[in-house]
């Protein structure tokens, strides 16, 4: 009796589960890289349409850069509202200002989801998704592991 029967052998088998999971690997780093890539580019374009927004401020306001407030809250009632020449501090954000609104909705920093603003002095950014620096305009993002390192 001659059985001739044909099939995969386990070595075989093992062979290209193998290759299939070196594939697998390779296409997760490049996804997570991409990721990465995205929230870097999302972050930087973020950056500059609120420093443009910051500068034209500026310049509407008679030199004046808009007021942090207390708690970061009151820097984005002013940039998302509308306001007067004279108006920069955190009580502005009306409906009947001649100028702005800004930016029309409260940005969330791409790498650790918050949109709230703290100064740029202050050293701990933990739980903020922005820092400011309400005397020189400078405005940059908090890093993800809110270690207080600022990026760009």
């Amino acid at each position: 009796m001659n059985r001739n029967i044909r099939g995969f052998t386990l070595v075989e088998i093992l062979i290209v589960v193998i290759i299939l999971g070196i594939l697998a690997a390779i296409t997760t780093v490049k996804i997570s890289n991409a990721r990465a890539d995205a929230n870097e580019a999302a972050t930087r374009t973020m950056l500059q349409i609120i420093r443009n927004q910051i500068q034209l401020f500026k310049v509407q306001h008679n030199g004046q850069l808009p007021k942090l407030g207390n708690n970061g809250n009151g820097y984005w009632k002013i940039m998302i509202g509308k306001s007067n020449a004279n108006e920069i501090g955190h009580g502005a954000g009306s409906a009947t200002g001649k100028f702005g609104p800004y930016l029309l909705q409260i940005p969330v920093n791409p790498y650790n989801k918050l949109s709230n603003v703290g100064s740029i002095s202050n050293g701990n950014q933990s739980g903020n998704g922005w820092a400011y620096n309400e005397n020189t305009g400078e405005f940059k993002a908090v890093k993800a592991d809110c270690s207080g390192l600022l990026l760009y």
